[in-house]
C-alpha cells in the first residue's frame, strides 16, 4: 500500500475531528486497519535508526512510534517531560522530537538543556505560529520546526534530511587530507565535517555546518535567505526567513570572527579564506 495514502489516513485522524468520530473508535483501532496494508519487515529493530518522540498527546505520539517503525526506526516515545529525560539517557536516541507544549516542563526549556549536553539533532514540534517561538526554539539549539497539524510523511523526510548530514559527519575521511583555512585561526575539515580553532573543534549543528560550507564553497556570491533555506534544508521550508538569520548568528557567535557578511536587501556572503592548506 502506497505511504501516501496511509499517510492521508494518519493526517485525517489526527486533525479531521469529524473525520475521527465518523470512521474510527480509537487509534488501536485505525492501527488494526492500517496493520494488514503496510510492510511487516519494516519492524526489525536490528541497527535500526533509534528515534525518541516526547510529545503528551496521545494520539499523536502513538502514531507518531507506529509510523517511524513502519518506515524501519527504533521508535520510543514519552508523555512528560520527566519522562522524556530519564528515557533519554537510557534509550540513547539518534534523533529527538520534541513537543514544547509538555505538562510539567517548559519545551523549550528542554530543548536548551539537551542540546548543551548531548549531541544530537532535535526536532520541535509545535502548535504555536508565533515566529518569536520559533525562533526561540531554533536559538536555543533546536535543528528544525515542524508546526501542528504536520503530515507523518514530512515528519519522516526531515528526519532522514538530518541522518544524511549525520553519515557525511561519520564516514568522513582523516583530518590531514582535507583541511581548509577559513582565517589564521579556523580550519574547516570537509571530510571530517567540523570546525576547528587553533586545534580545538568548534560545536556547529549540522545545519550550521552545512550553512558555513554553502557560503564557503561560494565566494563570490550572495545567497538570498530563500537561496539558503532551499540549499540547506534539502525540501520546501515552510519556516520564516529569520530561521537563516538565527543560524547565521548563532555561527558568528561561535567562529567569533567576521567570516559571514550580512548584504543587505539581499541576504549573505562569504568573506573568508578558501583555499585549501
Amino acid at each position: 500500500m502506497p505511504f501516501f495514502f496511509i499517510d492521508n489516513l494518519v493526517r485525517l485522524y489526527l486533525w479531521d475531528s469529524p473525520f475521527r468520530s465518523r470512521r474510527f473508535k480509537s487509534w488501536q483501532h485505525l492501527f488494526a486497519i492500517l496493520d494488514p496494508l503496510t510492510d511487516k519487515g519494516a519492524l526489525s529493530l536490528t541497527d535500526a535508526i533509534k528515534v525518541l518522540a516526547i510529545e503528551d498527546e496521545e494520539s499523536i505520539r502513538d502514531i507518531l512510534v507506529y509510523a517511524l517503525r513502519r518506515e524501519g526506526f527504533h521508535a520510543r516515545a514519552a508523555a512528560t517531560g520527566e519522562e522524556g529525560m530519564e528515557l533519554l539517557e537510557r534509550f540513547a536516541p539518534d534523533v529527538l522530537l520534541l513537543d514544547v507544549n509538555l505538562p510539567d516542563a517548559d519545551g523549550f526549556d528542554l530543548c536548551r538543556k539537551v542540546s548543551s549536553n548531548v549531541r544530537i539533532p532535535i526536532l520541535l514540534l509545535t502548535a504555536r505560529h508565533d515566529l518569536v517561538d520559533k525562533v526561540l526554539g531554533l536559538e536555543l539549539g533546536a535543528d528544525d520546526y515542524m508546526t501542528k497539524p504536520f503530515e507523518i510523511r514530512e515528519v519522516i523526510a526531515r528526519i532522514r534530511a538530518v541522518l544524511r548530514r549525520r553519515d557525511i559527519e561519520r564516514d568522513g575521511g582523516s583530518r590531514a587530507s582535507g583541511l581548509v583555512a577559513l582565517s589564521d585561526r579556523l580550519e574547516l575539515d570537509r571530510p571530517g565535517y567540523a570546525v576547528y580553532r587553533d586545534g580545538s573543534p568548534i560545536k556547529l549543528k549540522p545545519k550550521e555546518y552545512e550553512l558555513l560550507l554553502l557560503l564557503r564553497d561560494h565566494p563570490n556570491r550572495v545567497f538570498s535567505r530563500e537561496e539558503i533555506l532551499d540549499q540547506v534544508w534539502e525540501m520546501d521550508y515552510d519556516g520564516d526567513l529569520r530561521t537563516v538569520d538565527v543560524h547565521v548568528q548563532r555561527i558568528r557567535k561561535k567562529l567569533e570572527e567576521p567570516l559571514i557578511e550580512t548584504v543587505f536587501g539581499i541576504g549573505y556572503k562569504w568573506r573568508g579564506r578558501s583555499r585549501t592548506c
